[in-house]
């Protein structure tokens, strides 16, 4: 789950996926804004046919937060 994440994530915000780690700060870090947020979290909703409530990912800060709710409610 983690290496497809982090695929993704360096596809996207163009860097290097073996500077990603589970500390990575999505916005600090990587430089993303509120809509790539939320255009992220619309593609791993789709991807991934699950729904990610708003309050849930308003506390996911780093590539490991991410990581952790879709290991826990991805089947």
């Amino acid at each position: 789950m983690f290496e497809k994440l982090t695929a993704m994530l360096a596809e996207r915000f163009d860097v290097e996926k073996e500077k990603i780690t589970a500390e990575t700060r999505i916005m600090e870090d990587l430089g993303a804004d509120s809509l790539d947020i939320v255009d992220m979290l619309m593609t791993l909703e789709d991807d991934y046919n699950i729904t990610i409530p708003e309050e849930t990912a308003q506390k996911m800060k780093t590539v490991g937060d991410v990581a952790d709710f879709l290991e826990k409610n991805v089947k």
